[in-house]
């Protein structure tokens, strides 16, 4: 039986999540990206956050708007800025935000690592720079590897296609992006899409995400946003 729940609106989705929370946000730029679960959460008003995310904000929407809004205290990402990461520029530059800059595969591994329980991993990427530093370094067949351990949440934002009433979910092209890792990562994960359907509609062979990942489901409707250039 599935532990997914279909709730009416994206605020009874995001409902409880606390203070000082680590949130994992899907999204690679804009696509994918959880629009509506994120206004939520302003709305819902949880501050202090920790959010892991491949971007730290474009624009002045999505996980930027959250960032605006001043509900979080650090990012995890591999790119906080590109022409249009005003919102976060602004914020760094101030002192008012943190920042850990994780190369975008050992992003997606970490994450993998948490889901699968596996407790740190061996990883070239990045030795002889800065983000090694403090890291216990290795030698393994005459390469060196840096030890990485693994980012798990306590929630997990996520946008997908579609879903079936049972939770399982599957993406549209780019947007699955960081989905499918996060949500094994999370404690909780909590999934927006465009269309829930009835079990036996989704093609279990297109099922990237089954429903044991899965805990609150939201139908909303698809929202599309352009970059635009740096102000």
């Amino acid at each position: 039986m599935s532990r997914a729940e279909i709730v009416e609106s994206a605020d009874a989705a995001v409902a409880g999540i606390e203070d000082g929370s680590t949130v994992l946000v899907g999204g690679f730029g804009l696509a994918g990206m959880p629009f509506d679960l994120i206004d939520a959460l302003i709305r819902q008003g949880a501050k202090d956050l920790t959010i892991v995310s491949n971007n730290a904000g474009n624009g002045d929407v999505g996980l930027a708007a959250l960032l605006a809004a001043g509900r979080v205290r650090k990012v995890l990402c591999s790119f906080p800025r590109q022409a249009d990461s005003w919102v976060f520029d602004d914020l760094y530059r101030a002192g008012k935000i943190e920042l850990e800059v994780v190369p975008q595969g050992n992003l997606a591994e970490r994450m993998r690592a948490a889901g699968a329980g596996i407790g740190a991993f061996y990883c070239p990427t990045a030795v002889g720079t800065p983000l090694a530093e403090g890291k216990e370094v290795r030698e393994i067949d005459g390469r060196t590897y840096l030890l990485e351990y693994p980012i798990k949440g306590d929630y997990a934002l996520i946008g997908a296609h579609a879903a079936d009433t049972l939770g399982n979910l599957v993406y549209r092209k780019t947007a699955r992006n960081f989905g499918p890792v996060m949500a094994t990562a999370a404690t909780t994960t909590i999934v927006q899409v465009d269309q829930v359907v009835e079990p036996g509609k989704l093609d279990p062979e297109a099922v990237v995400t089954p429903s044991i990942y899965v805990d609150r489901i939201v139908q909303v409707t698809a929202r599309h946003y352009t970059v635009q250039g740096a102000r």
